[in-house]
């Protein structure tokens, strides 16, 4: 039989850890439990995360609605029990605005990939969600195309969502994203991001695989993608108006028909190849 005081007590601690790292400022951010066929645990509304105490929190059906609880529940409820409808697995959710992470959300810049084994290992590739106004079904409905790829997302211009078959589980994968974005960021201010060969990321894969975290690109329908090159999710990039921008891909990358043809200098490979062919020509001429 579950604990469902100390489920309670655990959501509280996940929120003083959100606020206390600065993930969540004012009443920003939300957590939910799911406790049963239809019941979830949610914090409430316009409340602090940071000081939240286990009477606070409501209990909601799977639609939305109100059970218990003397605070009115989150309003963007829906997204997470959206992510609960798509994910059997999946037993607690965290939507909060890590600053580091929503920086790339704000940006809409892809998180690279291929540089940090503890990130290759838990978080994989990350996607970037089409925007949509919070609160509706319609922000609910932007992580479907995602969500059975990924434990964890980044909401564009709003914030990340991550979930788990624990709120703590949950949490980490919020927390692993944010400090790798701090970290991308400050490299990218010394002015170049080294990036692990194919090889020796595969052989993360294969860690990852052997330990049983699931990945996309230890999948069949992945089988021959380029690994470092966010090929998971680059189709969607497109509509969620994602464009690389600070960082420039690695050197193996493949150029997919979603992504934009550019070299590392902003030359598409059309005009480079005419920009090629006429100095030849000029050279040739001159040489005449």
């Amino acid at each position: 039989m579950q604990n469902i005081h100390q489920i309670k007590q655990d959501m509280c601690d996940i929120g003083r850890r959100i606020y206390n790292r600065q993930f969540a400022a004012a009443n920003d951010g939300n957590i939910t439990v799911r406790v049963g066929e239809n019941e979830v645990l949610c914090t409430p509304t316009l409340h602090c995360k940071g000081f939240l105490k286990p009477d606070d929190i409501s209990l909601v059906d799977m639609n939305g609605k109100q059970l218990s609880g003397r605070k009115k529940r989150s309003s963007e409820a829906l997204l997470h029990l959206e992510i609960y409808r798509q994910r059997e697995d999946i037993k607690s959710v965290v939507h909060c605005h890590p600053p580091h992470a929503t920086a790339f959300a704000i940006a809409r810049e892809p998180i690279p990939q291929c540089i940090l084994p503890e990130v290759e290992v838990f978080l994989g590739d990350v996607p970037i969600t089409k925007y949509e106004t919070p609160g509706g079904q319609s922000f609910a409905d932007t992580i479907i195309p995602f969500v059975k790829k990924t434990n964890v997302m980044i909401l564009a211009n709003h914030g990340t969502v991550s979930y788990g078959e624990t709120v703590e589980q949950a949490y980490w994968w919020t927390e692993i994203l944010d400090s790798y974005c701090r970290m991308l960021m400050l490299a990218r201010q010394l002015g170049h991001v080294a990036y692990l060969s194919e090889g020796k990321s595969r052989e993360l894969l294969d860690l990852k695989d052997k330990w049983g975290y699931k990945d996309p690109r230890n999948t069949e329908e992945f089988k021959n993608c380029d690994i470092c090159a966010n090929d998971i999710f680059r189709d969607s990039w497109a509509d969620a108006g994602v464009e690389r921008r600070a960082f420039e891909p690695p050197p193996a990358i493949k150029t997919s028909p979603a992504a934009s043809p550019a070299t590392a200098n902003g030359i598409d490979e059309e005009t480079l190849v005419k920009l090629i062919t006429n100095e030849v020509m000029r050279q040739m001429a001159a040489k005449g």
